[in-house]
């Protein structure tokens, strides 16, 4: 009999490659959505799981809700806690994704400690949770630091009060019902696209593609692919000696002047007009003005992020493929969806398609 799991959040971005990483390894995986009639939605992983006789099922419960997650929970050996809210714009109001972050996550903390049967769970944390807010820029970070949330912006502000919040519920529980925490920090998430609907982790690649910018602004991540992540997914659940271990999994920080430069290189010749100039900081801040989507960047103009993920290459034996290979098949899923159409045309608006779902 397959050892059955949860993972919340489905139709995310995430989640679906976490949902098809379990899926071919064996494992029976039921997963949430908000409204089981948005069938569309999850229509690319119910044919993922039938072309490979997966056992997987839906459920229907909400971060923002109680009802629904005693259900999602019976019966299932270990739960992966994936959604969380991801903004392409700055909220009005930063308590509203903090209290999402931080409230949904107990919910299903609560749900796993009631169970009695789950073992297990991990959650999908960020390196927002450990990078930010720091003096010392230049400094490698690892899974001992902390943002220091009162220097943090709201999205950073969220994943740090949630992970913290998720640390101390399971400390508070009595011996009998506590369960084995693992925390995974992913960088920001690129790699293919499985459906017409995006993440904000694609933006800077549809903008490039798109060619409606004079250039980049002077910021970068520290990339993960979303297939590689799916695993260190897996292998946290699987490891024994993962419990109660937070695992960085992100790569080697890329400027996005120099996506641009990668995109170039491939799309160029096929009509693109991808720039490669990196935009002044004043520019950018005066741009940021009119563009919400260029708002949010605006704590990051000019910081690297510098993290080290040997922890997982250690103790999980986890690998990542290079950065260059995720640039160029988010691209070409994204041309390949539409979201971006011949010769960087924006064929439609962009449906940004929230982890939190």
């Amino acid at each position: 009999m397959s050892t059955r799991v949860l993972v919340t959040g489905a139709t995310g971005f995430v989640a679906g490659y976490v949902i098809g990483e379990l899926l071919e390894h064996g494992y029976a995986v039921r997963a949430t959505v908000r409204d089981l009639n948005a069938t569309g939605k999850r229509a690319h992983l119910a044919e993922a799981a039938e072309r490979i006789g997966g056992d997987l099922e839906f459920v229907a419960a909400d971060l923002d809700r109680e009802t629904g997650w005693e259900a999602a929970v019976s019966g299932c050996e270990a739960v992966f806690h994936v959604a969380s809210p991801f903004p392409a714009t700055l909220p009005d109001d930063e308590n509203e994704l903090i209290t999402t972050a931080v409230e949904g996550t107990l919910r299903v903390l609560r749900a796993a400690a009631a169970s009695g049967t789950v073992r297990r769970v991990v959650l999908t944390s960020s390196i927002a949770a450990i990078a930010h807010g720091h003096a010392d820029h230049d400094a490698v970070r690892t899974e001992a630091d902390w943002s220091v949330v009162a220097k943090c912006a709201p999205y950073q502000k969220s994943k740090t009060l949630a992970e913290r919040a998720a640390w101390d519920y399971v400390e508070s529980l009595p011996a009998d019902q506590r369960f084995e925490l693992v925390v995974v920090n992913p960088g920001m998430v690129l790699g293919p696209v499985r459906s017409a609907a995006t993440s904000t982790s694609h933006e800077p690649i549809r903008r490039l593609l798109a060619g409606t910018d004079p250039g980049s602004p002077r910021v970068g991540w520290a990339v993960v692919d979303v297939r590689d992540l799916a695993v260190v997914h897996r292998l946290a659940r699987e490891v024994p000696a993962a419990a109660g271990n937070r695992y960085v999994a992100a790569g080697e920080h890329v400027w996005m002047q120099d996506m641009g430069r990668v995109l170039a290189a491939e799309f160029g010749p096929r009509g693109y007009k991808v720039p490669t100039r990196a935009l002044p900081n004043l520019l950018v801040r005066t741009i940021a003005l009119f563009d919400k989507g260029v708002r949010l960047t605006l704590p990051m103009l000019g910081v690297r992020e510098q993290l080290s993920s040997e922890k997982a290459h250690r103790e999980l034996g986890w690998t990542m493929r290079p950065v260059r290979e995720s640039i160029l098949d988010t691209a070409e899923s994204l041309v390949q969806y539409g979201v971006v159409g011949p010769k960087g045309r924006v064929d439609r608006p962009v449906a940004v398609n929230s982890p939190s779902a």
